[in-house]
């Protein structure tokens, strides 16, 4: 198993809290994590029918044979059994007790909320990550093969072709996932509106838009894109929240949580057609801002990612706050440097008055410090 940055972060929380809870998109590798790492904890998955049916005909028998010690899988199957924990956990007062797992963020969230708040640590686990697959010797040679092959494990694990893994998955999604959150009568439509989302990477969001493009409701788009979001398929990118002039954005821009799964949608079939392809350069974007999600929810944080950008065009990639400090990145998919690489730091600088941390992220293999600032390459950058 490819060891998971996220592992001593759940093995830190267990010591602190009655219950952990791990949620990630489905097949983003929560269960072969927990299975593996916590292999003194008792495995069940609620979707299991007869675990399920055990678990709602008497939860109180059910937390009986199973006290303390246990992972419970797809946990929002059965999100009554929320309550039953909450007075179970009380009662016994020890930390370790239980690790909820499962893949719909809005569903455990909610009932988390309700009857978990203040029990529990809250943990996201992505699909692989860049640093995740270098220390696993599985070297990506180019931003393009990355962006082609994407990070969710079994592509990896059973060294499947995109074509092979991503068409299914987003079956699979629909038809499981998303139709327990929406009643959506042509799933065909919403598949539909899926692609759209993919061709918009790195814009700003419209929500009319791909509402009028996919022929339903602007209500329905933004039903659609929460559904879209809650089960890790979207990012919605924030603007920063610092106003230093009234004429900025305040709309989010729209991301993949995994960049493969987008070039599938896309119907990129060969990772030779990315060169080419006119979202090359925003495919690369949601590489870098994807890579950044994942190095702060594997440490636990709850990430302060934004962008910056006036109603003329003026913008910056990527803000990151972090440790309260402002780091501003440029994201460049070419692989040689150029001045212009740095316009929108200048920019930046402009409307601050100060010259950002931070600097930019470019397609090609080496470090270099210039006059302008500092050039990070793609594979070398995130060091988490």
């Amino acid at each position: 198993m490819i060891d998971r940055k996220l592992t001593s972060r759940i093995h830190y929380f267990l010591d602190k809290y009655p219950v952990v809870t791990v949620t990630g998109p489905r097949q983003s590798g929560k269960s072969t994590l927990l299975k593996n790492t916590f292999s003194d904890y008792t495995y069940l998955s609620l979707e299991d029918p007869d675990v399920l049916l055990l678990a709602q005909e008497d939860p109180r028998l059910f937390l009986k044979q199973y006290p303390a010690k246990v992972i419970i899988d797809e946990a929002q199957r059965f999100p009554d059994l929320f309550s039953w924990l909450q007075t179970h956990v009380d009662a016994v007062g020890k930390t370790g007790m239980y690790i909820l797992s499962g893949s719909h963020n809005f569903l455990l969230m909610e009932r988390i909320s309700q009857s978990l708040a203040g029990r529990t640590a809250v943990l996201k686990l992505l699909p692989f990550s860049l640093k995740e697959l270098t220390n696993a010797r599985i070297n990506p040679d180019e931003p393009d093969e990355a962006i082609f092959n994407g990070f969710y494990p079994r592509l990896h694990d059973k060294n499947l072709k995109p074509a092979e893994f991503y068409p299914f998955y987003i079956q699979t999604y629909v038809e499981r996932d998303v139709r327990q959150l929406v009643n959506i009568s042509d799933t065909s439509k919403f598949i539909k509106f899926v692609k759209l989302c993919a061709g918009r990477i790195g814009q700003l969001l419209n929500l009319s838009s791909l509402g009028t493009e996919c022929g339903i409701s602007q209500p329905t788009a933004q039903s659609w894109i929460s559904v879209l979001e809650s089960s890790y398929i979207v990012y919605l990118l924030k603007p920063f929240h610092q106003n230093f002039n009234k004429r900025l954005v305040k709309t989010p821009k729209l991301y993949f949580h995994d960049v493969g799964l987008a070039c599938s949608l896309l119907g990129i079939s060969q990772k030779e057609q990315i060169f080419s392809h006119y979202q090359r350069g925003a495919l690369f974007e949601n590489l870098i801002i994807s890579e950044y999600l994942k190095m702060q929810y594997n440490q636990a944080k709850e990430p302060a990612l934004y962008f910056w950008r006036d109603n003329t065009g003026n913008e910056t990639d990527l803000i990151v706050e972090q440790n309260g400090r402002v780091y501003v990145w440029e994201i460049k998919s070419g692989n040689t440097y150029h001045s212009d690489h740095f316009k929108g730091l200048r920019f930046w600088e402009k409307a601050t008055g100060k010259f950002p941390d931070g600097g930019v992220i470019y397609g090609g293999e080496k470090d270099l410090s210039t006059k302008h600032g500092q050039l990070l390459s793609w594979k070398n950058w995130c060091n988490d």
